[in-house]
């Protein structure tokens, strides 16, 4: 039998307004640090966001999450915490904010493949 894995997750949420505490999930980052495992997959479906958050700004909420996904791939370009080493990284994205992109509180698993693990949550908790 394949052994288990360790793995950590968080939802990725817009949150249009700060105070009224409503959102949307459009993403899920997973660390997995047996197998150097860092990853998020997103999803901006534009006519849903907009149907919810019609006065945000789409092309900066797509920076947004664009730099979200560059620091959790650690490409150099964006930034000093993009070259911290991949648990900090997570720990960093995962890190409770007041900001219009926020991720769940982080939850635990177990698992034999992160990346199939990721998609299966994507589909679950996102699509």
């Amino acid at each position: 039998m394949q052994e288990q894995y360790l793995f950590e997750y968080a939802v990725i949420r817009v949150v249009p307004r700060v105070e009224r505490e409503e959102f949307i999930n459009i993403g899920v980052i997973l660390y997995c640090p047996k197998q150097r495992f860092l990853k998020v997959r997103f999803l901006f479906d534009d006519q849903r966001i907009n149907a919810f958050a019609h006065t945000l700004d789409a092309d900066c909420l797509k920076d947004n999450i664009n730099s979200f996904e560059r620091v959790c791939n650690g490409d150099k370009q964006a930034g000093p915490i993009a070259k911290l080493d991949i648990a900090s990284r997570f720990r960093w994205l995962t890190a409770t904010r007041s900001t219009v992109v926020q991720p769940s509180k982080v939850h635990p698993g177990l698992c034999r493949d992160a990346d199939e693990t990721l998609n299966k949550l994507f589909e679950q908790l996102v699509a």
